[in-house]
């Protein structure tokens, strides 16, 4: 697992590339044989998180046109690796010429420094938000194979900076991925003013995942929230994350917080009320699991800002380059795409849960 690139157990995806070089893009293993698969099956997923798509994003002008080279034949996956491609066309190194010896405020380049000895200060590098192009990648093949068991995620803004929704309308979807249309055009305004000043902002994604069974994720390390918290966590911008009431149960009581059951519509058991968010000891409880990640603002701003150089000298910096006023928006498609890879994994862990389960895929061997 070197350098943290590959996630996942038996779904296993692993990344590569960097902002400025030539392409990036995931190797898939672990994806079952027999699911139909096409290149146009991911572009929707990419169109959600490539840049320039709006007044809200970088200007960086990218396809993100993936390009499927392995693992499908006559448009089945074949059970074999699945490698993608993403070819980077709109790079602007020189933008990053002047700071390639200064430390850059809320980036990772004094980090890397002193992990690696060398960085690439062309964007970042490897810990651009770039890197997430090959996971939304990835999070469409999830997708695809969850949609066939009915299981389907779906993450929107829930906040930006003080602006908050309240109320969820998928008909009132916009560009920054807000769900209720007074919502949005506060945040607008505030994104607006905030980028007048050449500051960022920050906010809330809240994801909600359908259709999970009970019985996914495993007891102690391997608890489906703590994998969910892993994934989410491993987004470069994200800096906090809540299943179901999350913090708020702090200031709860148990008979409050606690989920009575109760006999389901179809003869089976449900829950009255969902404060655990879907997960119970670290399973899938069959209620929508729900959780919530916090998204700081874009490290990347036009105000001139305090660091050091390389040898600790004082230096006084002001970004250049192309840089999305708040991340938010085309971060709601890589919360989305972790929540797959995290339910597709698990979903074909549980396989193995119980003898039964192997019996039954030996009889239709």
């Amino acid at each position: 697992m070197a350098a943290g690139s590959t996630f996942g157990e038996i779904f296993k995806v692993t990344t590569f590339g960097e902002s400025h070089g030539r392409a990036l893009g995931c190797v898939i293993d672990g994806c079952p044989a027999g699911l139909p698969l096409s290149e146009a099956d991911l572009i929707p997923f990419m169109a959600r998180r490539k840049p320039g798509q709006s007044e809200y994003t970088t200007a960086r002008n990218e396809d993100d046109a993936p390009e499927i080279l392995s693992g499908v034949f006559e448009g089945i996956t074949t059970g074999t690796p699945i490698s993608i491609l993403i070819r980077n066309k709109d790079q602007h190194s020189k933008d990053y010429s002047d700071i390639a010896d200064i430390f850059r405020p809320g980036h990772a380049d004094y980090t890397f420094e002193k992990k690696f000895g060398i960085r690439d200060y062309r964007g970042g590098g490897r810990s651009s938000g770039r890197e997430t192009a090959a996971r939304v990648a990835a999070g469409a093949v999830a997708s695809k194979l969850l949609n066939g068991y009915g299981i389907k995620a779906c993450a929107y803004t829930k906040s930006i900076g003080p602006v908050n929704i309240s109320r969820y309308d998928e008909n009132e979807m916009n560009s920054l991925y807000m769900p209720d249309h007074a919502a949005y055009e506060k945040a607008s305004e505030y994104i607006k003013r905030l980028r007048s000043e050449g500051n960022s902002a920050g906010g809330i994604i809240e994801c909600v995942i359908k259709g999970v069974p009970a019985g996914l994720g495993d007891p102690v390390f391997g608890k489906l929230d703590a994998r969910l918290a892993l994934a989410v966590m491993s987004i470069g911008a994200v800096k906090g994350f809540e299943v179901g009431d999350g913090f708020e149960a702090a200031l709860s009581t148990g008979i409050d917080n606690n989920d009575a059951f109760i006999p389901a519509p179809d003869g089976g058991i449900m829950k009255a009320t969902n404060h655990s968010g879907g997960i119970l000891g670290g399973i899938s409880d069959g209620s929508d699991i729900i959780f919530r990640c916090a998204v700081k603002p874009t490290a990347s701003i036009s105000m001139l800002q305090q660091t050091v150089d390389k040898s600790g000298r004082p230096e006084d910096i002001m970004i250049k380059g192309r840089h999305d006023p708040v991340i938010v928006p085309r971060a709601v498609a890589v919360v989305e795409a972790m929540a797959d890879l995290v339910i597709a994994d698990a979903l074909l862990a549980s396989l193995h849960d119980r003898s039964g389960n192997i019996k039954s895929i030996i009889s239709e061997v």
